[in-house]
């Protein structure tokens, strides 16, 4: 199956209103990043064991560890949860900037690291997550 009609089953399974709210930042990412590769990890692990929630990536950036091996990921991330929606900013080392930047500005909303999480995109200001996702989208290369 390709990654676009597994990114469009996804959204589809997600229930109403969050399946339009998804479909919106579906089409908020890709306007910001119009040409960018596009990713759909299952949640699964390579056993077949769930470790995640399934998750949209849009774009590319070359992780480096601590040992010098290198793992190419996305630079956002979207997915669905229990309570919401969590929108995924990679690639920014400063695990208290987000939060710092964004998390006054933004609504009703929980952010950590590198992870927004919200109910409704009627809780945030969609100005500010957009930004937020701006700044991951300049950040393609960091190292661990």
């Amino acid at each position: 199956m390709k990654v676009q009609e597994e990114i469009s089953g996804y959204i589809a399974a997600q229930p109403e209103p969050k399946r339009h709210e998804m479909q919106q930042l579906h089409h908020m990412v890709l306007a910001l990043m119009p040409r960018c590769r596009l990713w759909f990890l299952d949640g699964k692990d390579e056993k077949g064991k769930i470790i995640s929630n399934p998750n949209i990536g849009y774009g590319s950036r070359i992780i480096t560890y601590a040992d010098g091996k290198t793992k190419e990921f996305y630079q956002i991330g979207l997915s669905a949860n229990t309570t919401g929606i969590s929108i995924y900013i990679m690639g920014i080392d400063d695990k208290k900037y987000m939060a710092e930047t964004f998390g006054k500005k933004l609504g009703k909303a929980s952010v950590t690291g590198y992870c927004i999480k919200f109910k409704t995109l009627a809780d945030i200001n969609i100005d500010v997550l957009s930004e937020a996702i701006r700044l991951g989208i300049e950040r393609k290369s960091v190292s661990h």
